[in-house]
Order: structure tokens, then sequence, then C-alpha cells
């Protein structure tokens, strides 16, 4: 972790911290309930909304469930902590306060089990915060003896209403826990996969059906009928002529010319299949995309540049790779545009398809299988010397048929030749187009089954890959852990100890660049923060900035300023029409502590209100408490600390 040893400067500017990258929103509904869900339903998923750190909608949920008749003691234990948590007792509402009071007894608590004895305990720490000689070792023995979930996450969410040495004592086990958890279950290891996008089933386009029409079809059979009735009437004409030699010629000509016709189809197929697989790869340059700026054709074009770019093989440059490979990720391109292109569907769930297809065109160049459909295809000396034998045999036959046939009958011989050789030629090119474009349609069948096949291993793969994706409750569960730790070096930089803080509030929000993700009805979570930390003192205001990865729990670029009471000037949140948020502390110098707490609606690409999910994220970025203590510091001054003892001590907390 880097950081102690870092310099004190001051943390302010006109400039606020802004991301830029799309959300991802996964398809996993623990934040979501039906308008006529159960008391129970409710509950459960007020239960999710408050381990994921959401606790406002938590409160709203779980009340409403209690109100409705639930009742016991996990429901209770709940109850409690998701009244207090996120918030000091000073900014409960009295009807909360009177709430978390009754809440044993309106959820009838009973028995022993261990969320009985968890809503004991929550009782017992709330009533010894206010008796400062209260002997803490009993209750600290049975804190101690609490299992999980119950003990961890009274640590989570019971912190900012305690007071005194038992803020200290719960403080260092609060911060124990959170060093021993902060790299848990793999944390950097699976941290990334939160941001992936569900990825999308794979599709190819369809080839495209022969392009044979019904003209062609008639023009075939008229052809063909004419051709073989002119043939007939010439093998007539040497029967009638009793021509034995001309006849076994004239049957060998028909012999030869069928050979030479299937052996010349196959030869034929085979250039024109190299020859359109080649024009794919001729492409050298690939000019500025026209597809609109923002849209689903640019960001594929935009996806491919920059897999294809990353993908290179050994010893190749750049620009040679994607040179040599313009014509095929225009192949590519084209096809995902097509097969891809609905308004719901975000490139981001795609780029899975786009980095297996660059990774793909890389391995087959590094194999040198790339080019080798020019080996496969090329035409065996067998196929041409069966063509070129049969074409000479034909030739040969049909020239002895004819000149037998015109000896005997010079006038209707000569018809039937002509006839013959006018319809052949029609029949012939009309039914190469036919037999080569349903040839080429099996192929292409051939080879689309072939890549849907190798598309679906490769999706299996990847969705494989991110099955141990961290859930929503796991994400902020480091992020908890993270805020503590970084509290806990705040303090020790400061020689400062939890009870010596009048108050402190946290305001995250996202850092340029930074991916961005959420699950349905989730607050946004990020790839990389900007940690905002207000230590509030008797000598003033010690504010800490810290730039978080998320990924490995680390932290960058510390920088901290400290200003009295009397220095802040105004304390606002901007919002603009699209749902932006902006957090702003203004000192009376002129500078400006800026933090952008929700990205505008342009920035996002959720298939849901956006509304939920700014309600979600403001709720878990700490922005609302923040704004309790900090309006109260620009309001009052030097006087808020006179004012918040005086508001502490008037809000008592008694389950008498």
């Amino acid at each position: 972790m880097t950081g102690p040893g870092a310099t004190t400067t001051n943390y302010a500017g006109d400039s606020a911290f802004v991301g830029v990258q799309a959300a991802t929103v996964h398809d996993v509904h623990i934040y979501s309930s039906s308008p006529d869900a159960s008391p129970a339903e409710k509950f459960e998923i007020g239960v999710s909304l408050l381990d994921g750190g959401v606790p406002g909608k938590a409160r709203q949920l779980i009340r409403e469930a209690v109100m409705a008749g639930l009742k016991g003691n996990r429901v209770c234990f709940h109850w409690q902590l998701a009244l207090v948590s996120g918030r000091a007792r000073q900014e409960m509402p009295d009807e909360d306060l009177a709430l978390l009071r009754r809440a044993p007894e309106m959820c009838q608590v009973s028995g022993g089990d261990a969320w009985a004895d968890g809503v004991k305990t929550v009782c017992r720490l709330l009533e010894a915060a206010q008796q400062p000689d209260a002997d803490l070792r009993p209750l600290l023995k049975d804190f101690d003896g609490l299992g999980d979930p119950q003990r961890s996450m009274i640590l989570r969410h019971l912190e900012l209403f305690l007071e005194g040495s038992l803020k200290d004592q719960m403080w260092h086990r609060a911060t124990a826990h959170a060093r021993e958890h902060q790299m848990a279950r793999d944390r950097s290891v699976r941290v990334w996969k939160f941001f992936e996008p569900d990825p999308i089933p794979p599709r190819t386009r369809e080839p495209l059906p022969p392009d044979v029409t019904t003209g062609t079809w008639v023009k075939a059979a008229v052809a063909t009928a004419v051709f073989t009735v002119a043939v007939l009437h010439i093998g007539y004409l040497l029967v009638q002529g009793l021509q034995g030699f001309a006849l076994l010629a004239y049957l060998a000509s028909i012999a030869g010319g069928y050979g030479a016709a299937r052996s010349g189809l196959e030869w034929r197929f085979r250039i024109e299949r190299i020859r359109a697989k080649d024009a794919e790869r001729r492409i050298s340059w690939i000019g500025p995309s026209r597809a609109p700026a923002g849209g689903f054709a640019r960001k594929v074009d935009q996806r491919f540049s920059y897999y294809f770019g990353k993908y290179l093989p050994r010893n190749m440059s750049r620009d040679a790779w994607m040179a040599e490979t313009a014509g095929i990720r225009k192949k590519l391109r084209d096809e995902i545009v097509d097969v891809y292109r609905e308004k719901r569907i975000g490139v981001e769930r795609i780029i899975w398809l786009i980095r297996h297809q660059a990774s793909t065109i890389r391995k087959q160049w590094e194999n040198g299988t790339l080019w080798s459909y020019r080996q496969e295809l090329a035409t065996p000396l067998t196929t041409k010397a069966l063509t070129i034998i049969g074409l000479i045999v034909l030739a040969m036959g049909a020239a002895r048929a004819v000149e037998s046939a015109i000896q005997i009958a010079p006038v209707s011989a000569s018809r039937s030749v002509l006839l013959a050789l006018l319809t052949g030629a029609v029949s012939t090119l009309t039914w190469k187009h036919i037999l080569l474009e349903r040839r080429r349609y099996k192929e292409d069948c051939s080879e689309n089954d072939q890549r849907k096949q190798e598309y679906k291993q490769a999706y299996e793969r990847w969705r494989e890959k991110l099955t141990d994706a961290p859930s929503d409750p796991e994400m902020a569960a480091w992020l908890d852990c993270d805020r503590k730790v970084l509290l806990d070096e705040a303090l020790r930089h400061y020689g400062l100890t939890m009870s010596d803080m009048i108050a402190y509030a946290f305001i995250e929000s996202p850092v340029p660049r930074a991916r961005r993700a959420c699950v349905k009805n989730g607050p946004l979570r990020y790839t990389r923060y900007r940690l905002l930390l207000f230590l509030l003192t008797t000598d003033g205001v010690r504010q800490l900035s810290v730039e978080l990865d998320f990924e490995q729990g680390t932290f960058h670029g510390w920088n901290r300023t400290n200003y009295r009471y009397e220095s802040v000037a105004a304390v606002r949140v901007h919002q603009k029409d699209d749902e932006e948020r902006r957090f702003e502390l203004a000192l009376v110098n002129g500078e400006r502590i800026n933090a952008e707490v929700m990205v505008s609606e342009e920035e996002l690409d959720a298939n849901e209100p956006l509304d939920l999910i700014t309600e979600a994220t403001l709720d878990a970025s700490g922005i609302h408490h923040t704004l309790h203590v900090m309006e109260g510091v620009a309001a009052e001054g030097k006087k808020w600390l006179t004012q918040e003892r005086r508001r502490r001590t008037e809000r008592k907390y008694s389950l008498r």
C-alpha cells in the first residue's frame, strides 16, 4: 500500500472527477422486486441492499416488511442495522429513533439463536455508547463471542452510532477485520470479472441462398431438352446408317463430355472459391469509418482496431498487421454489425467475440494456416487431367460422329449439329451457374456451421471464466474494508483516535477512464475510485484525497490539506437535467473541491430507468452523510462543534 509517507498538498480545483466509459448493467435481480411482492420478498431484497451498501433503500423495504407483519429475530437484527447504517444518531429522525427502540418488541424477538444474540448485542452497544463510565469488558467479551455474519455486520454498520472509549474498542476490531478481509476471496483475480458485461450468445450471418431465379431454371430446362433432342437425333442417324465405328465414337464423346463436365465443374469451383477468399484479403487499407460517431457500428470499428492491434503476431509491426488483415477485419466487422445491430445490444456484450476473432486470426497467421485454404482448394492434377482428357475425347468423338451423320443426312444432321452447339453452350453455362451456386451455398453452410460451433465453444469458455465473478454485496464489502483501512491510515498519520473525531465523512467518485458496472437497480461500481475523506476534529477539518485501485486494493496519489471551520464558505450538490450530480465544497479563499458522484445519462448504457441507478449510487457514495456534516460546518462555522455536542446530548438513545 502506498501513502503513509505522501506529501501534504492542497487538493482543490475547478476540474471534477469524471469517468468516460459507459456502464455495464448485469441482469441480476437481487435488488429488484415486483409491485405485489410479499413482506418476506421485500425483506430479503432489503437485506441484499444492506449488504450492498445501500442503507437508505434497505431501511424503506425492511420497514415496509415489518409494518406488514413480518417478525422474527433475523428480521429485527437487520432492521436495527438498517436504521443506524450510514448515519450518525443526530441525523436520525425522531420516528426512526423510536422504531429503533421498539424494534425487538415489534419483531417479537425470542429464543437464544445467533440472530437473537445479535439483537441483544446491538441493544447493549447502543446503550453502552452513552455511558462513559460503563464497564465494557463483559459487553466486548460477549461481542467477541458472536459468530459471523452477526459480528462482521455490526462492525460494518454500527460505527457512526458509537462514541467514547467503546468507539475506540470497536474501531480496533473493525480495522483488524477490514485488513484481514480486504483482499479475501481472491479479490485481485476476480474483481475485473464484475466489470465484464454479460456476454450475448454468438450469431453468424446466414449464407446467401443460391442465386438461381425461376428464369434460370426455365432456360436450363428448355436448352437441355432441345440439346438432348438434337444429340439423340444425331445418334439416330448413325444407327440408321449402320455406322458402327462412328456410333462408338459418338458414345465415347458423350462419356468424355460427362467426365469433362464433372471434373471441369470441380476445377472451376475451386478456382472461384480461391478468388473469392483472396478478394476478402486483397483490401490493403480501410478508409475512415462512415458510421455515425457514438453509434453501434463505429464502436464495433473501434473494438476491431483495438483488439487486432493488441493481438499482434510475433515480430510484426502493428501497421503491417493491420494492413495485412484489413480485408478479414472488414468481413468480420460487417457481419457483426449486421447480425447484432439492435438497440438494446451494447457492443460491450460482444467484445468477447471480437477478441476471440482477433486472437484466432493471429494464431492462424503464426501457425501458417491463415492462407491454408489455397492448398486445401488447389485443384488436384487428376482432376485437371480428367478434364483435359474428357474434352479431347469429346472433341474427337463428336467430330467423327458429326462427320458420319452429315454424310448420311446432310440437311437434318447439319440442323441438329447447329442446335446442339447453340443449346449445348446455353445449357452448359446455365447449369454451370446453377451447380456452382448450389455448391457454393453448401460449402458456405458447412463453413458457417463450423464457425457457429467454434464461436459457441469460445462463448461457453468465456461464460465459464466469468462464473466466479463477485456479487455486488462482495464488491460493497471490499469497498467498505478499503474505506476503513484508509480511515485508519489517516488517523495514524494525524495521531488521532476514533474518539477524537467529532465526525468524519466519505465521498466516492470515479476517476477518469474508470470502468463502471452495476447490477440491476444497484449502485455503480468502479475499477478506480477517488475517495475524499473529511475528518472533523476540535482543531478543524483534515481533508484527504486518494485514488483507489479497486482491483488491487491499493491507494495512490495521496493529497492532504487542513483548514479551519471558518474557511468553509459553501457546500452544495449541482444536479443537471440528465441526473449528473457534482459535490462542491467552496472555501473562503476561492478554492473549490469537486467530486463527480453521478455521471450523466449519456455516459450510461443501462436498460433501466436512470433514476434507479442514481438513487442507489448516491445512497452508496456517502453523499447524504457528508452533506449533513459539511453543510452544518458551512452554516455554523466553529460554532458547529458546540452545536454538534448539544445535538448529541439531545438525541440520547434509550431502550427504556
